[in-house]
């Protein structure tokens, strides 16, 4: 197998904390605007500014580095990117259903992929200007500050983020985790937990790829897990960019919440 350069790693995350800041300043022209929108096959919502952002970032990102697949929300996969050791995976809003809502919890969600796992990783806030990056090896940082998992090693006094289907009800109640407001954008829920503002999240089954694969390497390079429910880790640029039921944290509290999500009890 070929080595991992890492300088290319570190040069990528500044390509791609480059591309975010264009790509939120453009978001944000239509942030509150009500700009056209419509409905994909899938019952998610799309609008203009999406689109609008998607181009803008193929056209950068692509240009930048030739040589690598691309996989996005926004752009029909032509599988080519099957073929790549490397490939960008973008989500040019994170959370259009808040971000058409007025809602100020989207991102701009950005990775670079190598062999199946992000080594490269900026999810970006334009409202507020927080910016998360990750390089593989090279730790978390939020706005410049190095950013780190929860230190909790006990569910007990816990905050939780993630939809109701999977966060809600008496029996997490019963062992003193407490859930936070919805955050629309998934990417920005698991950028939270790697910050540590949020010690854990849960995700339903079905996201994709560029969901998570930004997010994820932000939360393993600040000591935490990303994983499904039978404790694998997450493979990317693979057909089937959907995954099923996910949580993240700290190793101390993921184990302990796999086990008590799976307990139908």
């Amino acid at each position: 197998m070929p080595v991992r350069d890492a300088q290319t790693d570190r040069d990528d995350t500044d390509l791609l904390t480059e591309a975010a800041r264009a790509a939120g300043e453009i978001a944000l022209t239509f942030f509150r605007k009500d700009p056209r929108r419509w409905t994909k096959e899938n019952d998610s919502p799309v609008s203009e500014a999406d689109i609008a952002v998607d181009r803008h970032l193929e056209e950068l990102l692509r240009a930048a580095r030739p040589g690598y697949g691309w996989l996005s929300e926004e752009t029909a996969d032509d599988r080519i990117r099957l073929e790549k050791r490397r490939s960008f995976v973008v989500d040019p809003i994170d959370g259009t259903r808040g971000f058409l809502a007025g809602s100020d919890e989207w991102t701009v969600a950005l990775a670079v992929v190598e062999d199946g796992r992000p080594v490269s990783a900026v999810v970006y806030r334009p409202v507020n200007g927080d910016l998360y990056r990750a390089t593989l090896g090279s730790g978390t940082t939020l706005n410049g500050q190095s950013a780190a998992i929860s230190r909790r090693t006990a569910l007990q006094g816990s905050s939780l983020a993630g939809p109701r289907t999977l966060s809600d009800g008496t029996k997490l109640e019963g062992h003193g985790l407490a859930r936070i407001g919805y955050v629309p954008s998934l990417a920005l829920r698991l950028a939270m937990v790697a910050a540590g503002r949020v010690d854990v999240a849960v995700a339903r089954e079905n996201a994709c790829d560029w969901d998570l694969a930004a997010a994820d390497l932000l939360v393993q390079e600040a000591g935490g897990r990303l994983e499904d429910m039978s404790g694998t880790p997450l493979a990317y640029n693979r057909p089937s960019v959907r995954h099923p039921a996910l949580l993240a944290g700290p190793p101390a509290l993921v184990d302990p919440l796999r086990v008590l999500l799976a307990d139908p009890g």
